[in-house]
């Protein structure tokens, strides 16, 4: 982990070497562009991520009603989750590996930017030196802000008004992790804005794909209800039509043998015959 450290330092130092070349010597920009690379690296990742929460939390209504339906029933609940996660195309565990796989590239993103010995040029508007912490803490106000936004914008009024552990979260991790960032150095502060600013807007983004997705799922879910009515009403005239040549054979029959037909009765066929004396 250490060599990966090493060479995001390397790569810090490179980068407030090229803002000098255009002519903008700045540790802050080059932490910017540094946020903004990584986060077009992970957005694959991310975008996998923001998905499975996404569609986990469009579900949590219909997954209530089905734990309460088939509370009793636990076999036949598992079923229910199982069409319901393949009817909206959710994994619960496809949110996890997305998160895995980028944790090492933090850590190691973090640990540069915390133990960077920052020379010159290492101002940022209100802070003398990014190696220090934010003496006004502007940053992580910035950052609590941030937070919520975005998961307020990652869970929907349905998951919030019947999950309360979503409402916790909404509520309670955003200032942890402006805490957290209070004693940082300003440089992982600028770093950390930089990417939840880039991870609010493909938030937004993801809204209203989400938005199209859930119209075409409606959709879809009206066009299958319609065939299954369909589908029930063939059954039923099928159902009819079978009676009605039952009845017209039991006619038929009953003429043959002279006997009376009062009614067709499909259960107790035998019990409409009533023979002449």
């Amino acid at each position: 982990m250490s060599y990966f450290v090493s060479l995001m330092s390397q790569f810090i130092h490179f980068l407030y070497e090229f803002t000098g070349m255009i002519g903008f010597p700045s540790y802050a920009l080059a932490i910017i562009i540094l946020g903004i690379i990584v986060r077009i690296l992970l957005f694959p990742l991310s975008l996998k991520q923001m998905r499975s929460m996404i569609g986990m939390s469009d579900i949590q209504p219909e997954l209530k009603e089905l734990q309460e339906k088939y509370k009793n029933n636990r076999q036949k609940l598992s079923e229910e989750i199982n069409k319901l996660y393949a009817e909206h195309q959710v994994n619960p565990l496809a949110g996890c590996l997305p998160i895995l796989i980028q944790m090492p590239i933090l850590y190691a993103v973090f640990q540069a930017m915390r133990n960077y010995d920052y020379n010159q040029n290492a101002s940022f508007f209100w802070i003398s030196s990014l190696k220090e912490a934010d003496p006004y803490y502007i940053l992580p106000i910035i950052l609590v802000l941030l937070f919520f936004f975005q998961q307020k914008l990652s869970m929907s009024k349905e998951a919030l008004s019947t999950n309360p552990s979503m409402k916790v979260m909404l509520y309670v991790m955003p200032p942890m992790m402006g805490m957290i960032s209070i004693n940082l150095p300003s440089g992982v502060g600028v770093y950390w804005v930089t990417t939840s600013l880039i991870m609010l807007v493909q938030q937004v983004f993801m809204n209203r794909q989400r938005e199209k997705e859930r119209a075409i799922r409606q959709e879809k879910r009206k066009e299958r209800e319609e065939e299954r009515k369909k589908e029930i009403e063939l059954l039923k005239k099928q159902g009819q039509n079978k009676n009605k040549r039952k009845e017209r054979i039991a006619q038929a029959k009953a003429r043959k043998k002279g006997s009376t037909v009062t009614e067709f009765d499909e259960k107790n066929p035998k019990a409409v015959y009533q023979p002449k004396k």
